[in-house]
């Protein structure tokens, strides 16, 4: 499955260009512009699919640092900083890692 089975391309295209800078990446305003925070549950599930590269049902900061390459490969990679605040803002248990009931959370936020 491709994110553009579930987001549409110009969608993605326009959350990609409102953050090229590093330290530009905006979690909430990523997930609205992209057009996630409308979507059901089982399709927010679908993406987190996607993400979860390793398919161990968690997002890890490795995945994570990775978040925008899942929608364009010539999109950038998060830097540090944004990966980990990305990880706290996701990671409500504090296991380190980002479960799909806490990014369907993430996502509605």
């Amino acid at each position: 499955m491709a994110m553009t089975d579930i987001l549409s391309a110009k969608d993605i295209e326009s959350a990609l260009s409102s953050c090229q800078a590093d330290d530009s990446f905006n979690y909430k305003s990523f997930f609205s512009t992209v057009g996630l925070s409308s979507k059901t549950p089982d399709q927010i599930k679908k993406v987190f699919g996607i993400l979860d590269q390793d398919k161990s049902g968690f997002i890890e900061e490795d995945e994570l640092q990775l978040f925008l390459k899942n929608f364009s490969s010539n999109a950038r990679v998060l830097t540090s900083a944004e990966t980990k605040a990305f990880l706290a803002a996701g990671d409500t248990d504090g296991d380190g890692k980002i479960g799909v009931e806490e990014f369907q959370s993430l996502v509605k936020a």
